[in-house]
């Protein structure tokens, strides 16, 4: 689903993207990439067209993705198979598969060759070299446990990761110093990052968005919570306007648990998606 972030509308459906989990878009290629984790693979489009102009095979349910210009390439997170799966994003081809060590969740890079990836089972942050696929280190989040989302601050070097226990950990991506620790509303999924403003933000399950200000590199608070709506777990920010981009939904009852999806989320109710717009 393609909506235009002025007018909120839907333009277009990208289809043949079963189980479909993250988007990244390498701008300077012209392209776009899904993961698929109803297939074990990674949908190419065009991002002008957006029409589909490839695919390849991934590792196991693969979930978050991240595109790395420094490197070219873009990296799916294989929740199913605990690795993460490297592909030439000009090329449209797998170049590599990287053992995690643990079950990943969002991933995020820094421009210069570093992709850092959540991994919830070991409530630690996991760092690549993007060119030589070789891990460089491993780093707690302690106090924060689960982590799902993961944003970065690029020109500061930090990271906001976001917890189960209801935490925003603030860690320095150049050497994994835990900077801060913040209270964050229950059932958190995404997190994001405006460079503009310094701001980044949790999306909390429960129906809350949580405002964080990075007043400097080492004084980060909490500005606020905003009511949203309960399911509104996933988001985007829109650099452009400012705006946080959530969706949510209503849902039928869950299936059972399983060691694979140890917390399923029922089905969508017919007719009850909605996209929820946030801004000063």
């Amino acid at each position: 689903m393609v909506i235009d972030a002025d007018s909120y509308k839907l333009i277009a459906e990208i289809p043949n993207t079963p189980g479909v989990h993250g988007v990244a878009i390498a701008h300077d290629l012209g392209r776009g990439f899904t993961t698929n984790g109803g297939d074990t693979s990674a949908t190419i489009f065009d991002i002008r067209t957006l029409r589909q102009i490839g695919r390849v095979v991934t590792g196991i349910r693969p979930d978050a993705i991240a595109y790395d210009s420094a490197s070219g390439r873009v990296f799916t997170m294989n929740v199913g198979s605990d690795d993460a799966t490297a592909i030439d994003a000009a090329q449209g081809k797998v170049v590599g598969t990287v053992p995690l060590g643990g079950r990943p969740e969002f991933a995020v890079t820094d421009g210069r060759g570093r992709l850092f990836v959540n991994l919830e089972d070991s409530s630690a942050v996991q760092v690549l070299d993007t060119r030589t696929l070789k891990p460089v280190a491993r780093w707690p989040l302690w106090p924060g446990t689960e982590p799902t989302g993961l944003a970065i601050d690029r020109e500061r070097h930090r990271l906001f990761a976001v917890c189960a226990d209801s935490l925003m950990i603030v860690m320095d991506s150049e050497n994994g110093r835990v900077i801060a620790s913040l209270p964050i509303g229950r059932g958190v999924d995404a997190a994001g990052f405006d460079p503009a403003t310094r701001r980044a933000y949790s999306s909390n399950g429960v129906g809350s968005l949580t405002v964080v200000q990075e007043e400097s590199p080492d004084s980060i608070r909490v500005l606020e919570n905003v009511a949203t709506q309960p399911g509104a777990r996933t988001m985007a920010l829109d650099e452009k306007s400012h705006r946080v981009l959530l969706v949510s939904a209503n849902f039928g009852p869950p299936p059972a648990p399983t060691p694979e999806r140890p917390h399923p989320r029922g089905p969508v109710l017919p007719g009850s998606f909605v996209l929820l717009v946030y801004g000063e």
